[in-house]
Parts: structure tokens; sequence; C-alpha cells
């Protein structure tokens, strides 16, 4: 998939996929690549069902589990050449997105892992998530955000509390970042995919972060469908999502 990336054969479109946006021929080799991956899973004997952005539901014998699959996070990014995205996976053993059980974010440009397993902690490159230490715990130094422009007055009471800011076109990576503190708080305020940051939620809890709704609300009982679409707040401890949602409570 990597050749393609920032090429007019990566961009070539073909159809619209399962989850509404316009599928190129990028999204279709990475997808072609990882779902080779599971049919050799079902080759031995495993048994499953994949929701991907692209091919939408596809049962391999079972209903459950059921993995997730972006082939393609920060798809935009990886068509327009910029060295930012990478894949998302997760697995889930229910309907809801605190069901999951299992996520793994893997940047495709250097190769870095993030893993979680529900109850076991987090992983960043194999060794275990540890937050990196904050220079002002009194403010929000740097903040991520993934958003339209014209969205962003939603998060207006952030930005204009928060030292500095980056919009980096992967929520998955992003959110991955946010978990080890690279970032302060993440915020979306335009409604996202529920489907595209499970790994990361779970990457973030097993962190010892947090991530409600820009109203405050968990998240745990959103269902697991590309449909499914909510505002995300999240940060690596639960002291700076306060203050992450005290800022955003301004805007009114």
């Amino acid at each position: 998939m990597l050749p393609l990336a920032g090429t007019e054969a990566g961009r070539a479109q073909l159809t619209v996929g399962a989850g509404g946006d316009r599928t190129m021929e990028l999204d279709r080799a990475a997808e072609a690549t990882v779902f080779a991956e599971l049919e050799g899973l079902t080759a031995r004997g495993e048994r499953f069902a994949v929701l991907s952005e692209e091919a939408g539901h596809r049962k391999f014998g079972a209903d459950y589990p059921l993995v997730l699959v972006d082939p393609v996070d920060g798809s935009l990014n990886a068509k327009q050449g910029v060295p930012f995205f990478g894949v998302m996976l997760a697995l889930v053993d229910g309907p809801n997105i605190g069901d999951t059980v299992v996520g793994c974010v893997v940047n495709l440009i250097n190769g870095e892992a993030w893993t979680a397993i529900r109850k076991q902690g987090a992983k960043r490159g194999g060794e275990p998530i540890k937050l990196m230490k904050r220079q002002a715990p009194e403010r929000l130094e740097l903040i991520a955000l993934e958003s339209l422009p014209s969205a962003l007055v939603g998060a207006r009471g952030l930005i204009q509390r928060s030292t500095k800011i980056r919009i980096l076109g992967s929520m998955a990576l992003a959110i991955a970042h946010t978990a080890a503190g690279s970032f302060d708080a993440f915020c979306a305020p335009v409604p996202v995919r529920v489907f595209d940051m499970a790994a990361s939620l779970l990457i973030l809890s097993e962190a010892g972060g947090v991530a409600t709704d820009m109203k405050g609300n968990a998240l745990s009982a959103l269902p697991v469908s590309l449909e499914t679409r909510t505002s995300l707040v999240c940060a690596p401890t639960r002291e700076l999502h306060a203050t992450a949602l005290l800022a955003l409570s301004s805007n009114s």
C-alpha cells in the first residue's frame, strides 16, 4: 500500500465503500492486504466476523468475536502524500464500544504499534505506556483536534485555553498519542464514527486516560457500527479531562 501513497494511481476513484466514503485504489489495496491475513486465520479453523470501512460486514463462521478494520486511518493524508497515517484493528465481543477486547493501531510510516488488551494494560512499541511528565500541570499546553473548519467554533473554549494546537489527520494515532501524554487533550467537535476510534479508546483507557463526548457522557454503550457517530473529548488523566470539559463549557 505504501507505494501508492501520494500517487495518482492511489487516488484513482473506484466506488463508495460501506462507510459512505469514496473508495480509492489505495483504500482497496490496504483492505485487500488485511483481508488476506484474516482469511488465513479461517483456514486454520478460526471463526469470527469482520466489519470494515470499505467492505462492510462479513461473516466468517460466527457473529463474534467481531474484528473492526480501518485499513487506512488518515486516508486523506495517505492520498495526498502526507506521511502520517495508520491501520486500526480492534476485536469486540459484544455490540457496543465498551465491549472492545483488543485494540491495535500501527503507524504505517515508522511501524510503531500501539496495542491494548482489556484489563491488561496498553503498550507502545511493545513497552508499557508511561505518561510524559508535564511542564505546566495547571494549563493545557498542547491539544489535538479532528474537525471540519466550520465545526472549529464548537471547540472555541478549548482552543482559547490552550497554548498550541495540532490537527494531524489521523484520529486513531492522535488519540493514541494522547494516551501517552503527548497531547493534554484531543477533541472532535464534529461527530466522528465510533468505529474509527475503537482501538484507540481501549488504548487510552488501559493507559489511564478518559474519553467522553463533549457533554461529558460516557461512550461505552454506543453501538459499534459504521453509522454511529459522536463528539469526542479525550485526555491522558481525569484532571486534564475535567479541565478540557470546563474549557469547552465556556463556548456558550
